[in-house]
């Protein structure tokens, strides 16, 4: 993919628009693994690939969260904004997993921005993130991620 580059200043002008799409991530049984490790959710359905071939899933699936953990490494794939000195995430006002994410799946991101609105110093950025999975008919994930970007903050 090649990355597209707006300029700060424009991104009001934006609004609506697609901003971009990630290359592809591979979550792997150590991603998973590692999540797993980190956040102390150990349940079966991630880790024990034995028990999770007779589950619902016929296999380990990632953690929703680690699906939504990749939203930075996506995004910067997909898209840059040109002019600032530092972005903030402040928080999501929709999320949702639709579908399950296999062991050794391949994910990618479309980002659409919905809103750009004026904060002291900066604007909010709300930001559509669908998360697809290669060969899935439904996202893996969808939300709607804000993130506070400033100017030069020296």
């Amino acid at each position: 993919m090649s990355l597209a580059v707006y300029p700060l200043a424009e991104m009001p002008q934006r609004v609506g628009a697609m901003l971009g799409t990630s290359d592809w991530v591979r979550v792997d049984q150590a991603r998973i693994d590692g999540f797993a490790h980190a956040t102390g959710d150990d349940q079966w359905i991630h880790l024990d690939a034995k028990r999770a071939a007779e589950g619902p899933f016929k296999t380990t699936i990632a953690h929703g969260y680690l699906t939504l953990s990749l939203l930075p490494v996506l995004m910067t794939s997909a898209f840059a904004i040109d002019g600032v000195g530092m972005s903030v995430n402040y928080g999501l006002d929709r999320l949702r997993f639709p579908a399950p994410v296999p062991v050794n799946s391949r994910l990618r991101g479309h980002f659409r921005l919905l809103a750009c609105d004026a904060i002291e110093g900066g604007v909010q950025l709300k930001i559509e993130a669908t998360i697809e999975c290669e060969g899935a008919s439904k996202p893996v994930c969808v939300a709607e991620a804000l993130s506070r970007c400033f100017g030069d903050v020296r």
